[in-house]
């Protein structure tokens, strides 16, 4: 199947959704048949701290357009972040759209574990995931750790790279939630495998963005 991804959202969250599809497919010995179109994550941060999701819907449909007119038969989002408009793109999308949240929530359903904490951007926390992962308790991010998390990660997302400043925090507050009950952290914003691959942060990790690409080379693989 040929594969629509909207990118760009950001530069480290696009190549690891490529890369990750590039690995799945070569193993495979499955041709990948992709096109991407450019997001702005700027203009989507505007919209998602604006509450704006009927917008950012629209400009995400129009890239979908583009890629349709490219030959693509379904189309993803390459950010858990841009999720938050994912209803409203659903609804006017001109193309199926491979939803990163039923995907986590079945995967979730199938594991171990029962209590998660979730880090991300503040919606992401907030809405614990959009409020599509009934399949777990969710033991919330609260008070000034939503703002520390948020501003850390939009600001490690932006450029697509991390500090070590940036990495002590997230790993704090993923204890913080263990300490409060949490048997794993669900990282809810795609470019945190920056700050956690190869890093061992002394407690167990779901990475929804690994969980979305195994669910879109379910689909391009076939």
């Amino acid at each position: 199947m040929h594969i629509g991804l909207i990118a760009g959202i950001g530069p480290a969250a696009t190549d690891f959704y490529y890369r990750g599809l590039i690995e799945r497919h070569a193993a495979a010995g499955v041709p990948l048949d992709l096109t991407m179109a450019h997001a702005d994550v700027r203009e989507m941060s505007r919209n998602l701290v604006g509450k704006n999701p009927g917008k950012q819907a629209e400009l995400f449909a129009g890239l979908v357009g583009r890629m349709k007119a490219a030959g693509a038969q379904a189309a993803a989002i390459t950010s858990m972040g841009g999720h938050f408009c994912v209803n409203e793109l659903v609804a006017i999308s001109p193309l199926p759209v491979l939803n990163a949240i039923p995907a986590v929530n079945a995967a979730l359903a199938k594991g171990t574990f029962r209590k998660i904490g979730i880090l991300g951007t503040r919606t992401v926390m907030e809405s614990k995931l959009y409020g599509g992962i009934p399949s777990v308790e969710v033991v919330p991010t609260e008070g000034a750790a939503l703002d520390l998390v948020h501003d850390n990660y939009v600001a490690m997302a932006t450029i697509g790279q991390v500090t070590e400043a940036q990495r002590r925090v997230f790993f704090e507050e993923g204890r913080k939630l263990c300490a409060r009950g949490a048997e794993a952290i669900m990282l809810g914003g795609t470019d945190l495998f920056l700050a956690f691959a190869g890093h061992d942060p002394g407690f167990p990790v779901i990475d929804c963005a690994d969980v979305h690409v195994d669910a879109i080379f379910a689909r391009s693989g076939t």
